[in-house]
């Protein structure tokens, strides 16, 4: 039985953090806000998978009020995620990802941030999309104010 999960995530830019998005460190002027490390791709995907096998949302596994996730590797929480999807008998099948910010640019690094998806999630970099959109300027994405992430993927209950 296929599933489809949908995830969406968004950190404000702030001074004195790191920009990191797909587990990659952007050099950037500002960082993103967050209790682990706030790459808002991978929490984005992270919710798609947990939509997907009705496993709720990132924060019911991993909550922003448990210190040990104080500067949490994303991709790891990610990873854990997969894990637990197999546990309950999905297994991933494909994921699409879109990224809506004015800055940083993210066409350098986007088969970084594929690549680094895929391989905390353990599958073929063919199957995680990564894309990303300026919004033109509007909203608080295009006046550079934070990150917004979205993701679907798709699952199949192989047991």
């Amino acid at each position: 039985m296929l599933r489809i999960g949908h995830g969406y995530d968004v950190h404000q830019l702030v001074e004195g953090r790191r920009c990191i998005i797909g587990g990659v460190d952007i050099p950037h002027d500002r960082g993103l806000l967050g209790h682990s490390d706030a790459d808002v791709l991978a929490h984005a995907l992270a919710d798609a998978i947990l939509g997907a096998c009705r496993g709720g949302d990132i924060g019911k596994l991993f909550p922003d009020t448990d210190p040990a996730y104080k500067g949490a590797d994303s991709l790891k929480l990610l990873a854990a995620v997969m894990a637990y999807a197999r546990e309950q008998g999905y297994e991933f099948v494909d994921a699409d990802c879109t990224i809506a910010c004015q800055e940083p640019k993210i066409s350098p690094y986007r088969d970084a941030m594929r690549e680094n998806l895929a391989t905390a999630l353990g599958v073929p970099v063919e199957n995680v999309g990564v894309k990303a959109t300026t919004t033109e300027r509007l909203g608080w994405e295009g006046e550079g104010k934070g990150i917004g992430a979205w993701a679907v993927c798709l699952l199949d209950h192989v047991k």
